[in-house]
């Protein structure tokens, strides 16, 4: 890459990259000016790619002492008007959770990449898991609302990073990109379109008078508009639960009213924030549910079945939180019974189930972690499917 082009924040064109630097580059073309983190496989190139393309641009990478801080560190660069991002994995992901819940309570728009491998605890390092979905969701404690995206190719992680950045700012929280060693080690093309082919989103501004500004006070999509700390506004950020001014209320209607509001803003708006694909659904009677590297076997699994005559779909889920419980619900109305494909013991699987309206069958394909599922395997699950319509 020459000099003239590295110094670019959108490096237009056709590169064969992997997953990880694709991430990086994507977050640079969303506007991403802070990386705060510190090394771990499989997610170090994302690091290592920021290290060197972020002074590149006016930007900020600060490799932490560890995940408490460098998440902490994003939160900071955000409330400093900063579009902020960290990567991770496995034991990385965990000490984060504390402050991600943080991020959620002040409405602190940030990027999590999370690379996922296989656990608990050390696990696989280098290899493959989808382990981390529930945690995504339920890591930190309480109740809130954040968004999950999962990308299934190179070019998409690019494309997804970009989309990431702008639901964390127009929503006011924190989005975790759930991909995997897998998507992230592997090397395929992607197309880089012109700057101005690029939609980003921006979080909105407050207006009006400085000394009447109240950093918790939403408009009425419930998402307040967030002023910059230095600009002069009056900013008091806690994790305590507070009022439209942020100073502390400790009390339950309070709680009622912010946690409400923390949760409503992205459920109400799950049809907006929804990101699926639909293949070969709409005379299915199987209906094979997946997401990630596991989404690619299962299309080929679909294929397969389709050759043997069973009407097979696949339903992929690009965003997974907030689960599309609408478009479960309307699938299983319509289908005999449901296969779940992915690398981890069952967890999307229970949303599926959850999401159903009616009690029909819900089968789990499953690896726990180190190797992605082939078509055949799938498909076997599949035709066990079919014997039991």
């Amino acid at each position: 890459m020459s000099k003239k082009a590295s110094a670019k924040d959108v490096l237009t064109g056709q590169h064969f990259i992997s997953g990880n630097v694709a991430i990086a580059e994507g977050c640079l073309a969303a506007g991403c000016r802070f990386f705060g983190g510190y090394p771990i496989t499989p997610s170090s190139e994302i690091a290592e790619r920021m290290s060197y393309r972020l002074p590149q641009v006016n930007g900020v990478f600060i490799q932490m002492e560890d995940e408490l801080g460098s998440i902490a560190a994003v939160l900071g660069a955000s409330w400093g008007g900063k579009k902020a991002m960290t990567a991770t994995s496995g034991p990385g992901i965990s000490l984060m959770m504390e402050n991600i819940g943080l991020g959620a309570m002040t409405e602190t728009p940030c990027l999590i990449v999370n690379v996922q491998r296989g656990g608990p605890s050390t696990g696989l390092p280098t290899l493959v898991g989808q382990g981390d979905v529930m945690q995504a969701r339920w890591g930190s404690h309480g109740d809130y609302e954040i968004i999950a995206v999962s990308p299934n190719s190179v070019q998409e992680a690019f494309d997804l990073s970009i989309e990431a950045f702008n639901l964390a700012e127009q929503y006011r929280v924190p989005v975790i990109m759930l991909t995997d060693e897998s998507i992230c080690h592997m090397f395929e093309k992607v197309v880089i379109p012109p700057k101005s082919k690029i939609k980003v989103i921006n979080r909105k501004k407050p207006k009006g008078s400085k000394k009447n500004y109240l950093p918790y006070k939403p408009d009425d999509d419930l998402i307040p508009p967030m002023a910059t700390a230095g600009e002069g506004y009056n900013v008091f950020v806690t994790g305590l639960t507070h009022d439209e001014r942020g100073y502390p209320e400790i009390n339950a209607d309070a709680q009622e009213k912010l946690v409400k509001r923390l949760c409503d803003k992205i459920l109400l708006n799950e049809e907006k924030i929804r990101r699926i694909e639909e293949y070969k659904t709409s005379d299915a009677k199987i209906l094979v549910v997946s997401y990630g590297i596991t989404s690619r076997s299962a299309k080929g699994a679909v294929d397969l079945a389709r050759k043997k005559g069973i009407k097979a779909g696949l339903l992929r889920l690009i965003t997974i939180w907030p689960f599309p419980i609408p478009v479960l619900r309307e699938y299983s109305k319509k289908v005999d019974v449901i296969v779940v494909a992915e690398i981890n013991n069952g967890q999307v699987i229970k949303e599926v189930k959850e999401a159903a309206a009616r009690d029909i069958p819900v089968i789990l394909s499953s690896k726990l972690g180190g190797s992605v599922h082939t078509p055949t395997e799938i498909f076997e699950k599949i035709k066990e499917a079919s014997k039991n319509k």
